[in-house]
């Protein structure tokens, strides 16, 4: 369920951003690994991970909107659509993920041409791994916190909105 509140919401972003530096140092660690290819493996399946753990604290993964009503779902998509996000409300495949990395090539293959230098290669590549984990989750996380923000602040607004058919009265006494 998406956030009532902003305060909510900022706790919610700040979790999200300790499980991104979590996993991103995860990846940096699995970067010291002299095996070509592990890291690689290592991230994609980590983002498999967090990428719809992210969505769900958001109230933003594809089962909460399936069960929506068509109007909030409406919303929701126009939101991520004018972001142009391509994980917020959709299922995480491998395909994605990778798509994801992709964005972050030229990290990602700094890191493997890294590799080649001795000791000081692993530590180089170690970091450019935790940089693009961290780059990518946080994007991601920053894209849910907007499309939930604005979701909370449109509701805020339908609630302060006066019906049409409302009689103000005048209570100031003079």
């Amino acid at each position: 369920m998406i956030p009532a509140t902003l305060e909510e919401l900022e706790a919610i972003r700040k979790e999200c951003r300790s499980m991104v530096n979590t996993r991103a140092f995860a990846s940096g660690g699995t970067a010291l690994v002299p095996i070509p290819g592990t890291d690689v493996v290592a991230d994609v399946g980590m983002l498999m991970q967090l990428l719809p753990a992210i969505n769900d604290k958001f109230g933003l993964s594809e089962k909460q909107l399936s069960g929506m009503d068509a109007e909030s779902k409406a919303a929701i998509y126009g939101l991520v659509m004018s972001m142009g996000s391509a994980v917020i409300g959709k299922l995480i495949t491998r395909e994605l993920v990778i798509k994801l990395l992709q964005k972050v090539g030229v990290r990602m293959a700094a890191k493997q041409a890294a590799r080649i230098i001795p000791i000081a290669g692993h530590a180089l590549s170690a970091a450019l791994s935790f940089s693009a984990m961290r780059y990518v989750g946080n994007k991601h996380v920053e894209d849910c916190y907007n499309v939930a923000r604005q979701l909370i602040e449109q509701r805020r607004a339908k609630e302060l909105e006066i019906p049409a058919d409302a009689v103000i009265v005048d209570t100031v006494k003079v």
